[in-house]
């Protein structure tokens, strides 16, 4: 873990470290709306350990608190799940090894977990994002989960107190510095809009894979990038080296540094 912990920048350790503790304030929400709605405390605790999916669980608590039966809270959650099905190809080089290594990787997948790892570039940064972030969110939220439900009762509404709104804060400021490209922030916007709009109108979960459309705004790697159409750098009037084929229009890209979940 230690050799892990040295491979990525500080500031990557640090957002990680951020996610954490708003993973760890929705946990302790959790578990004390569990138990306060009268769930015993092994559901929301065994949710957490087999589930690790914090909006399926929320989910699934409220469809049998408000009297659905247990069938309807499996597909509530498995709705909202489906969006980790694309992330599991993106992020699929980072699980190697044995089958059961693979499976535990499975289970460690979560939107914090796949952003850290593909906003790094070299394939040992991408496995050390994956599963510094990974491990460290499941010890969190578990330990986060079973102290919420110990104390029950005694948070009460949770609302009141701004629980609920803590970890999409942390998430917006950590994704702020990414929008500072034009085709990441065309595809946020419309991603943000098509999930508004929609939400009225479809059962929970699907706003967010609905949000996807968003993607198809981003526009190209590339776009925006000085373009080389000419001579490469070093020849004169064309002469000496050229390019090798399919070496036309060489883009020149620009290194942008996006400090991302």
């Amino acid at each position: 873990m230690r050799s892990l912990l040295r491979t990525l920048e500080q500031a990557t350790l640090r957002d990680i470290a951020l996610v954490c503790l708003a993973d760890a304030l929705v946990g302790a929400s959790f578990g004390a709306i569990s138990v306060s709605g009268g769930l015993p405390l092994w559901v929301p605790t065994a949710l957490s350990v087999l589930v690790f999916a914090g909006g399926s669980q929320f989910a699934a608590v409220g469809v049998v608190l408000s009297g659905g039966g247990a069938l309807a809270a499996v597909a509530t959650g498995l709705v909202l799940n489906a969006r980790l099905l694309p992330f599991g190809f993106a992020v699929a080089d980072v699980l190697q090894g044995p089958w059961w290594q693979r499976l535990f990787g499975a289970q460690m997948l979560t939107d914090e977990s796949a952003a850290f790892a593909l906003q790094q570039h070299e394939p040992r940064r991408r496995r050390a994002a994956f599963w510094i972030c990974g491990v460290s969110l499941f010890v969190v939220w578990n330990v986060a989960v079973l102290l919420g439900g110990l104390a029950g009762g005694l948070i009460g509404d949770t609302d009141v107190l701004g629980l609920d709104a803590a970890f999409p804060a942390v998430l917006l400021a950590l994704v702020l510095p990414s929008l500072k490209d034009r085709g990441t922030r065309a595809a946020a916007v419309v991603g943000a809009v098509v999930a508004v709009t929609v939400t009225p109108f479809v059962p929970a979960g699907l706003p967010v894979l609905l949000a996807l459309v968003g993607l198809l705004f981003a526009g190209r790697p590339g776009v925006g990038a000085a373009s080389v159409s000419g001579p490469l750098p070093g020849s004169e009037s064309g002469s000496g080296p050229g390019p090798e084929p399919g070496e036309r229009g060489v883009a020149v890209p620009t290194a942008v540094k996006e400090d991302v979940r």
